[in-house]
C-alpha cells in the first residue's frame, strides 16, 4: 500500500469513528401516527396493490402487514418529533461530500396485526453506520434506522430502513485518441437477457407467448381472473382453472425509469411499467414505441411481442407518442 493510500485509509477510519458516535442515538422519540388505523386507508392500499384478500374488509378486518410504515408517515408537513441526531448525522456526511442519497432496502417484522381504531406510536433509532463503501453510484456510507411501531402501547412491528449517503461517481474523462492507435478489438457479443424460469405453474403462460397469445388464468369455480399465474385461486382457493386470451389493450397504471444498476443486456435509461389490462389484471413489462421520459400514468398501450434474441420472445406494450 502506498503512503497516499495508507493516509486515505486512516482518514476514512477516523471519519467512520465520528459517524459511529451516532449509533444508538434516537432519530424520533414518542412519535404519533397522524391517523388511527382506518378502513379508508386500508381500502386505498388494497386497491393500489390489487389485493382482494377478504381479511382486509368487514367488521373483523385487519390492515395488510406491509402497511406497517404507512401509519407512521408524516406526509408533506412531516413530524415534529424528529430528533436532531439524524439531521446532525446528515450534516456531517454532507460536509464530507456525501451529498446524494438513495434508499437501498427495508426489512419489516410483524408481531401483531393492526386493526381499525388502533392508535399508532413509534420510536426510531440510528442503528448503524457502515464503513466507507464503493458502489456503482459512488462512494459513501450506509445508514440504517430501526423503528419500533406500537399499537395502543403494544409493540406491533419493527421497520428497518437503509439508505446510502454517497458522493456520486465521476464520469470518466473523454480521452483523445493517440495519433497511432492500436487496432480496435472485436466488439463483444451483446449479453443475453435473463431466461424466464419456467415451471409447472407457469408453463402454460409461456406456451401462449410462443403462439403470440397473452393468456390469463381464470378460476373455474368463481371466475376470478389472476395474473401472474398461480397454482390456485387467491379469492376462493380452488385449484381448478382455465384461461382467457387478453385483448392486448391496456393502460400504464404505474411505472419507473431504470437508471441503475447497469446490466449488460439492457441499455438504461428505460421504462418498466405496471400495465393494467382491459380485463382488469395487471402485469409488469417494458414500454416500447415512446421515449422513456414520455411514459405517463394512464398512457394507452397495446400488446406486442418483441424478439430480443434468437431464442427468446417477450410480451411488451407499445405506447403512442400522440
Amino acid at each position: 500500500m502506498t503512503a497516499d493510500a495508507a493516509g486515505a485509509a486512516e482518514e476514512a477510519a477516523r471519519f467512520h469513528t465520528l459517524l459511529t458516535a451516532f449509533e444508538g442515538q434516537p432519530a424520533a422519540t414518542a412519535g404519533r401516527g397522524k391517523d388511527v388505523v382506518n378502513q379508508p386507508m386500508i381500502r386505498h392500499w388494497c386497491e393500489a396493490m390489487g389485493d382482494a384478500n377478504p381479511a382486509y374488509t368487514g367488521p373483523d378486518a385487519i390492515a395488510p402487514p406491509t402497511m406497517l410504515q404507512a401509519w407512521t408517515m408524516g406526509g408533506l408537513s412531516g413530524h415534529s418529533d424528529r430528533s436532531s441526531a439524524y439531521d446532525d448525522l446528515f450534516t456531517l456526511l454532507d460536509s464530507a461530500g456525501f451529498t446524494s442519497v438513495v434508499a437501498t432496502d427495508c426489512e419489516q417484522e410483524y408481531l401483531r396485526p393492526l386493526r381499525p381504531g388502533d392508535a399508532i406510536t413509534f420510536d426510531a433509532v440510528i442503528e448503524s453506520v457502515s464503513p466507507r463503501k464503493t458502489t456503482k453510484l459512488g462512494t459513501g456510507h450506509f445508514v440504517t434506522t430501526r423503528m419500533d411501531v406500537h399499537a395502543d402501547g403494544e409493540l406491533a412491528g419493527t421497520h428497518r430502513f437503509r439508505i446510502l449517503k454517497y458522493a456520486p461517481a465521476g464520469r470518466p474523462r473523454e480521452q483523445k485518441p493517440e495519433p497511432k492507435a492500436e487496432p480496435k478489438p472485436e466488439p463483444k457479443a451483446k449479453a443475453q437477457r435473463p431466461r424466464p424460469v419456467i415451471n409447472r405453474d407457469n408453463e402454460g403462460f409461456w406456451a401462449g407467448v410462443r403462439d403470440h397469445k397473452l393468456l390469463i388464468q381464470r378460476c373455474t369455480a368463481c371466475a376470478t381472473l389472476r395474473f401472474p399465474w398461480l397454482p390456485g385461486c387467491n379469492a376462493c382457493a380452488s385449484p381448478d382453472w382455465d384461461t382467457v386470451e387478453a385483448s392486448g389493450e391496456g393502460t400504464v397504471f404505474s411505472y419507473v425509469v431504470m437508471h441503475h444498476p447497469p446490466f449488460p443486456a439492457f441499455d438504461p435509461p428505460y421504462a418498466v411499467a405496471l400495465v393494467e389490462l382491459a380485463e382488469g389484471v395487471r402485469m409488469i413489462s417494458n414500454i416500447t414505441g415512446v421515449p422513456y421520459d414520455k411514459v405517463r400514468i394512464g398512457l394507452p398501450v397495446q400488446l406486442e411481442f418483441l424478439r430480443v434474441d434468437d431464442d427468446l420472445e417477450l410480451p411488451v406494450f407499445r405506447g403512442s407518442a400522440g
